[in-house]
């Protein structure tokens, strides 16, 4: 089957907000076998949105469309499919009672104005909002299928995975399943030249190479009548793909939304480490991106901003000598600034980066990109030199992803010291 996403909104058309429904939508539907042909963005106007639909209907079997189900005039999804299949507006008193429901919870009052949410298309399936005030519906008619999902990225989702993929997983019969291998600190290209045999496959099972920020994936599918069934097929292939990359891989996860962070996060969570952060050129983006890992609390202990030459001595106790004679972007200072904030913070794992961001500030000597990223843990300091291009949030971004790696790679070092150490007493023992 071949399906159509529509986002309905001016607001994605004025760049105001980024259509990340689309990217759900396509991830799920493909797990379903249904091919995604087109993405399709139009403003909130009647005319547009109904040529944009006679299109839609005209070259796909599904059409599924985010956005439009408001409540002010401009919001009419449901109202141009009904015009489209020849089909009356009717209301129902179910979803109106949920509407108003939804507004009692928040202590507000229902404006009579949503009561225009509760009018769907004749014949359609209900689709009830359990995350907000608008209600979708599910539209069977002449061969076609009509999905209509609220805009907002929370509801839209919870709402389809909820009722929509369920109903379509039965009427397709068959079920793929994918995995992504995570890959940091190999390039795309030698990622793709090492695993030619399978990405070029034509097997049952499919590899393919995505690139992002800093780092890249793989995506390893494979289709069976079950999700069982297809996880079996493309296990061999994921362990295969690990043994030629190696330490490269960080992660191999069932969606292509997990990271770095969350990498980071779990190595530290669920080994009992404490990290602190000192920061100059990242400004902070290092403890906000592990703060975005439920749980890290019980490992972020502390984190800095040492923008300042004054900062980096009071928080990290850099000696002002290093400043003098190496500079704030420097590996000794880079070094101390781990090294200090480790001894006084008491934490397991501490991380500092120090570098010129840009777009300003660079010299011959020390050109913007440059960045230092230390690690201090039991076993000492380590100092990795970056050069790095882009412009400035790009960078901090770089930066940001090596200083998480080396927070990983520290936790994981630290877990198998410490299984290892057991085993030496053991050994010590018998002997």
């Amino acid at each position: 089957m071949v399906a159509e996403i529509v986002a309905i909104g001016t607001e994605l058309l004025m760049g105001q907000i980024a259509n990340t429904d689309a990217q759900v939508l396509s991830r799920r539907l493909q797990s379903l076998g249904i091919s995604v042909y087109y993405h399709t963005t139009v403003g909130d106007n009647p005319a547009r949105m109904r040529e944009t639909l006679v299109l839609a209907l005209s070259r796909s079997d599904i059409v599924i469309t985010t956005g439009g189900l408001g409540p002010t005039q401009d919001d009419l999804s449901k109202e141009t499919a009904a015009e489209l299949l020849h089909l009356p507006m009717v209301y129902d008193e179910a979803s109106w009672r949920a509407i108003q429901d939804y507004f009692a919870k928040m202590g507000r009052v229902c404006p009579l104005s949503n009561r225009k949410q509760a009018l769907f298309p004749a014949g359609s399936i209900i689709l009830p909002n359990a995350c907000g005030t608008a209600p979708g519906c599910m539209i069977e008619r002449d061969g076609k299928t009509v999905v209509q999902l609220p805009g907002p990225p929370h509801e839209m989702a919870d709402m389809f995975e909820r009722q929509v993929y369920p109903r379509l997983a039965a009427r397709m019969g068959g079920c793929i399943a994918s995995r992504y291998i995570r890959i940091y600190g190999m390039g795309e290209s030698q990622v793709a030249q090492l695993c030619a045999n399978y990405i070029e496959g034509d097997g049952e099972v499919t590899v393919a190479p995505y690139c992002q920020v800093g780092e890249c994936q793989l995506r390893v599918s494979a289709k069976a009548d079950s999700e069982r069934d297809a996880l079996d097929k493309l296990r061999p292939v994921v362990d295969a793909l690990k043994r030629i990359l190696g330490e490269s891989v960080y992660a191999v996860t069932d969606t292509s939304e997990s990271s770095m962070e969350e990498a980071a996060g779990r190595a530290l969570t669920e080994r009992g480490l404490s990290v602190a952060t000192a920061e100059s050129c990242t400004g902070g983006l290092v403890a906000a991106k592990l703060v975005n890992y439920p749980g890290i609390s019980a490992a972020l202990g502390e984190a800095h901003v040492t923008y300042a030459n004054e900062a980096k001595i009071k928080y990290c106790g850099v000696s002002p000598e290093t400043l003098r004679a190496h500079g704030a972007v420097s590996e000794q200072t880079a070094r101390e600034m781990a090294q200090g904030l480790r001894q006084r913070s008491g934490a397991d794992i501490a991380v500092a980066t120090t570098g010129i961001a840009g777009p300003d500030g660079g010299t011959k000597e020390k050109p913007v990109g440059l960045v230092y990223v230390a690690c201090a843990d039991a076993q000492g300091v380590r100092v990795e030199r970056l050069t790095l291009r882009g412009d400035r949030a790009r960078i901090r971004e770089l930066a940001a992803l090596r200083a998480l790696d080396m927070i990983r790679r520290a936790a994981i070092a630290a877990d198998e010291r410490q299984e290892a150490k057991p085993r030496k007493e053991k050994d010590n023992g018998i002997r």
